[in-house]
């Protein structure tokens, strides 16, 4: 009996994994584009970064996905599922399961990286730097708690005051981000 209620859940936790790392790409992609719109740092993280590059992040092996551009002057912009030409960096989860370990922090990206549960496709040093980006993001619109469970380092110099403006500026540019694409 518990076995086959087991067989009947299994394919609807799966579906929810799907249904919630699907959403968790496109709440990243659109707070990309606001942290590099409201974050110096990010800023500086990203203007070293080749105008028009492209970075995905993805499931394996056709799964959901997200695609940022830098449009050059340290900005990104979300381009949803769907790259206008090939990427430049993907760094791809190679499960479902991977993915929502990270993305629901409960394992750090670092940490994932290092048990082999994602692949780096394009330049490390791009991947280090995107990695940092992503980081920088997380302390902004995580609370302390969980930001220090899903970064490597929590930024010791972000303090109380930027963190809650910065992070009401991003969700801010995120919500109307959603309600722009829900109009077109």
């Amino acid at each position: 009996m518990i076995a086959m209620l087991a067989k009947r859940i299994q394919p609807m936790a799966f579906q929810a994994r799907r249904l919630y790392v699907e959403l968790m790409f496109q709440v990243m992609g659109r707070a990309l584009q606001a942290v590099s719109e409201v974050d110096e740092t990010v800023q500086q993280e990203a203007i070293a970064l080749p105008e028009g590059f492209l970075f995905e992040m993805m499931v394996m092996p056709n799964g959901s996905n997200l695609i940022v551009e830098h449009t050059g002057n340290g900005r990104f912009h979300y381009h949803g599922s769907t790259a206008p030409r090939p990427v430049d960096l993907s760094i791809q989860f190679k499960h479902i399961a991977h993915a929502f370990m990270v993305l629901s922090f409960q394992e750090k990206t670092s940490v994932a990286f290092a048990n082999d549960r994602m692949l780096v496709d394009g330049d490390i040093s791009y991947a280090i730097r995107m990695t940092r980006v992503l980081n920088r993001l997380e302390a902004f619109i995580l609370p302390k708690l969980i930001a220090k469970r899903a970064v490597k380092e929590y930024p010791a110099n972000l303090h109380l005051p930027e963190k809650l403006i910065s992070a009401a500026r991003i969700y801010l540019k995120v919500a109307t981000n959603f309600v722009e694409t829900v109009r077109a």
